[in-house]
This record gives C-alpha cells, structure tokens and sequence, in this order.
C-alpha cells in the first residue's frame, strides 16, 4: 500500500483516476521534463537518484521523500505557483479511500478486471494482473488486492494500518516491501518476469519516440527478442533496426542502446544473464533525459 507492491497499485489507480489512461506516464514524464526548472541544474538526477534527494533535502533524502506527505515536500520548491481549488478532492490516502472513489454498488462491491464477486458485501476486490483472477466468495468488508508478486487480504476498517504491514515486511527482509513489480522511467517501463541467481528476464516498454540511454554494463550481457513494434539498435558502431520476431545479442562491455523510432509502443524481452544483475550496473555515456 504504502511501499512495494501495494504502493505501485495505489500509485497507478490514483494516477490513473486523476489523469485518465496512462496516469504514469503523464506524472512521471512531467516530473523529469521539468526536473530541472524545479530543482536547479540536472534535475533528473535529483529526482532518480538517492544522493539527489540528499542534496535538496538534506540527510536521508530518500526516506524524507517516502515517509511524508507531498505537500510537506513541495515546500522545498521556490518556484512554484499555486491556485485555490473548491471542489471536491481525496488523496486516496487508503485502500478505503479507493473504495469510496469508484462508487460502490448497491452491495457495497468495487471491483476491478479480472474479478468475480459472489454473495459479497462492502468489499473492494482489485487484480493488477491480466492473467490473474480474483475471487471473492461470501466477504464482508474485506480489500483484496492481488498484485504479480503479493496479496493483501485487509478488514476494511484496518486499511489505515497497511502502512505498519509494510514495516514489518521491510523488518523481515520480504523484498516485495521495497521494490516494484513495474519500474516506470521517462522512457516507457519494464517489469521483471522471472529472476533467479545468475539470469533475469524483463518486459520493457518504449514509448514513441523515446530512448534509453547508450550505455555499457561490467557483469551482464542481454538478449533483447522485439515483440511488438520497431526497435532501433546500437551495438558498439553497428546500428540496426530489429522488427517483430527479430533478436540481438548484446555482449557484456557493449555500448548499447534501443530507442523507438516509431509511433506506437515498442515492447521487447529481455533476457540478462551474468553474475550480478542490479541496476546500479551501468555506465551511461549519452542520454536525453540527462541522467548521469
């Protein structure tokens, strides 16, 4: 709710009930479009990286930024403007919040996708996965949440205290408390669909038009098998375009790159292998979104 995988499906529904669509996308492209007007210099890091958060925050600028309000955050900004609004507004500060948002039924049932509600009352049953169907037999005010990697199961009136679920989930090390099953960035998303010791493999997302960065990696070496759309490549000097069915091997040390060169989303699959899989293992040499 508050971090890992409740946080990112709160995070979209409130996204996406504000904006419409693809509320990420729109909230996570302003953010670094205008990462450096708000925060000075190159913004994006700010907004990327933990050291970045230290800087404008001081201390422990991540934690700062995870553990308050946004409006306590925002404070930070000298340059902003602000207009009073009259009408109504939640923060979908909870999973009841949510629930009261969508406009329950006559029963008292939200639901999402993917779910089949029978004899129940008072109850938000949500999946966040096209292949996953939620259901809810006999329940009275109860939130089901089912995320890829979790399930929250919540009497509805103890939705405020998620928050304590997650602390202890970080307590106990359960890595579902901390990292998201989406990643989103300025360049589209990709989500992990299996991990193991020496192997990872991805769904990554590229936006029209969008770019990662070009960039080498010292423990791993990838394979990228294009699924839907164009991809254009960079391969040390080579560069080519890969379409649908069409894969390329990039060899560990290769300064690589993909970018969409068309206009609808481009999804691949990428499989990594080697001895250490992180993110943090990557050399950036150019990128438009100037991170470093």
């Amino acid at each position: 709710m508050y971090g890992g995988s409740g946080a990112d499906s709160i995070y979209d529904t409130a996204l996406d009930l504000v904006f419409g669509g693809s509320g990420n996308d729109t909230v996570v492209g302003t953010a670094y479009n205008h990462a450096d007007t708000v925060y000075g210099g190159s913004g994006n890091d700010t907004i990327e990286s933990y050291e970045g958060l230290d800087t404008v925050y001081g201390g422990s600028g991540a934690d700062f930024i995870y553990n308050t309000a946004l409006d306590a955050v925002m404070e930070h900004a000298s340059n902003l403007s602000v207009v009073p609004y009259s009408a109504g507004w939640s923060d979908l500060g909870g999973w009841d919040a949510v629930w009261q948002e969508q406009s329950p039924d006559a029963a008292g049932i939200v639901t999402s996708e993917n779910v089949t509600a029978i004899k129940c009352t008072n109850t938000l049953l949500r999946s966040e996965h096209g292949d996953q169907h939620l259901v809810g037999l006999g329940l009275e005010n109860i939130i089901a949440v089912a995320m890829p990697d979790a399930v929250l199961v919540a009497d509805m009136s103890k939705a405020q205290e998620v928050k304590q679920v997650v602390t202890r989930l970080k307590t106990g090390g359960v890595h579902q408390a901390e990292t998201f099953p989406k990643d989103h960035r300025p360049w589209g998303w990709f989500e992990t669909l299996a991990i193991r010791g020496r192997f990872q493999v991805k769904r990554i997302l590229v936006n029209p038009g969008a770019s990662l960065s070009l960039q080498s990696h010292h423990h791993r070496s990838e394979h990228w098998i294009v699924v839907e759309g164009t991809a254009k490549v960079t391969i040390n000097e080579a560069v080519k375009i890969v379409t649908e069915g069409q894969s390329v091997y990039i060899p560990l040390g290769a300064v690589h790159r993909m970018q969409n060169p068309g206009k609808m989303p481009m999804v691949l699959i990428e499989v990594q292998t080697g001895a250490y899989l992180g993110e943090d293992d990557i050399i950036r040499y150019e990128d438009q979104y100037a991170r470093s």
